[in-house]
Formats: C-alpha cells, structure tokens, sequence
C-alpha cells in the first residue's frame, strides 16, 4: 500500500484582459503614478506635484491662440544632410523617422495667430522631434519669423523646447546662433516686443541665443534651464551642485529670468503683457513717423 499519494491537479487557463496602454504615467519629477485624463484635464500637469510635462506644439497652439485664427508659416522647409552623417544610423533616416512621428516637417512650428485683441507672430518648439534641437532649418523658419513680425510690425511669442543645437549639421547649426540672433536684435530695433517662454527642457545653443534675448523671459514651474546640464557641470567640475540648480525656481532667484508662470495661467499673463507693450510700440512709431498734419518744431 502507497503511503503517499500524488494529488491530480487540473490546470485553468485564465484568459488575460488586455487593459488600453497610456492610460498611466510615471511623472519624472514626483516618481508618482498619475492618471494620464487627468493630466490632460490639467493642460499636461501633475495632479500630484505641480510638474509640466513636455507637450506637443498644437496642443500649445490650441491653449494659446483663438480657434481658426492660426496661419503658419514655412511649412514645407525641410533639413539637408549637409555632413553626410552616418553613423549607427544615418541623418536621413533620423529625419524621416521624426517625421513619421507627427505633423511637423521639422522641431518647430511657426506662424501668426490671434491672441485676445493681438495679433502676434508664433514660435513654439517640439522636443519630440529630434530633441527640439536647432539645425539649419529651425534657426532658418525662426530667422524669417523674426523678420516677417518685423515688417508686419508684430510682436513675437517664442515657447522653447530644446536640447540645443543639432550635432549632425555640426558648424551649420552653430552658425544659427549668430543667424537668429541678428534677427532678433534687428526686430528689437524696429520697438516690436519679444517674449521667449522656457518650458521643460530648454538648454545649450538655443539658450545661448535667441531664447535669452527676450524683453521679457518666462519659464514655466521646474523647468531644466540652462547651458550645459547639472550631471555634465558637476562630471566636468567635480563639485556637488546646489539642490534644484537649474530649474526655473533657481534661475528665478539668480536673475535669468524674469517670472514663473504655470500653464494654466500662461495665455492670460501674455495678453496683459501684450497689452502693456504694443501700446508703446504704437506710441514709438507716430514719434518715428508722424502724420502729414502734424507741425514740427521748426515750423512756426
């Protein structure tokens, strides 16, 4: 007689429910889990700490500007592969990769649009494609917005996403520094206002240009400012860096930029400054050019 037994176990097969991917998301800032609805329902911020997440740049246009009222510009200027880059994989098939991605031809989005009772000119930056980074193309459409605002006499709004200039054009992206930032100084010239808004992140050669030229700077809450990033400075120092160094609320406190504004608030606080600026360039361009009526001080 066995005195052991094996016992028969029937096996069940569970069926496994497929649950909808991005329904949740990891933030970066808090490490919380977050209902992605629910940051949708906050225009792409953390219900739990406050944190802006990356967005894309229409549904920053749609926060910002009237329905219908956008008009963009350059649309079809695509990249050249000046360097014939290839490494693991070529330039090309990175450009036609980031293009399959979305709308966009290229990491940013130009044009002019309606805000409040303004007519403004548009920049607004995707980090989705190729890190928002500035080759010939980006600094070209941001160059001849900045000169078409000029000559229609508009103020400019620029919402920067970017993690510099684009290694694989090498000198060609370099030179867009100087190119983007000649048109801003020729658009400051004409008293047309500049309004550069810093979103997370916004670095290296773009902060180094046009980004920082702005008559008013605006960042939104915990965005990574700056040139160089804190791992790199603290590798290349060998120093320990200050906690929460480069994000806006430490950029704030040493002078490089002028508020902080969460997203929610952002469209309102650009059409009151708008509103104290455009007035002025208004005023400046009668004393530039007055009417055929008005008497000049050497006349009697």
């Amino acid at each position: 007689m066995r005195l052991f037994v094996r016992k028969k176990y029937t096996a069940i097969k569970v069926q496994k429910k497929d649950l909808p991917s991005g329904l949740w998301v990891k933030c970066q800032d808090c490490n919380e889990i977050a209902y992605k609805h629910e940051i949708d329902a906050l225009q792409g911020v953390c219900p739990k700490c406050g944190f802006h997440f990356q967005i894309l740049p229409q549904e920053r246009l749609a926060q910002m500007v009237e329905t219908g009222s956008f008009q963009e510009w350059d649309a079809d200027l695509v990249s050249a592969d000046p360097l014939e880059f290839n490494g693991q994989v070529s330039y090309v098939a990175k450009l036609a990769e980031n293009r399959r991605k979305g709308p966009l031809k290229e990491a940013v989005l130009c044009g002019q649009g309606r805000m409040g009772p303004f007519t403004v000119a548009l920049g607004i930056m995707d980090f989705n494609f190729l890190g928002g980074s500035m080759g010939s193309v980006v600094g070209e459409k941001i160059t001849r917005l900045f000169e078409r605002a000029t000559r229609q006499r508009l103020g400019i709004i620029v919402v920067c996403a970017t993690g510099g200039a684009r290694m694989y054009e090498g000198l060609f992206s370099l030179m867009q520094m100087a190119k983007t930032s000649a048109a801003v100084a020729a658009h400051a010239q004409a008293a047309l206002p500049f309004i550069s808004v810093l979103t997370h992140p916004s670095m290296a050669g773009v902060m180094a240009s046009f980004a920082t030229l702005g008559d008013v700077i605006i960042a939104e809450p915990k965005a990574l400012i700056g040139f160089a990033g804190p791992r790199v400075i603290k590798e290349t120092t060998r120093e320990d860096i200050p906690k929460g160094f480069q994000r806006s609320e430490f950029v704030l406190k040493h002078g490089l930029i002028d508020m902080i504004v969460p997203r929610k608030d952002l469209t309102s606080t650009l059409i009151r400054l708008l509103g104290y600026m455009l007035p002025l360039v208004e005023e400046k361009a009668n004393i530039q050019h007055p009417t055929p009526n008005s008497t000049s001080p050497n006349q009697g």
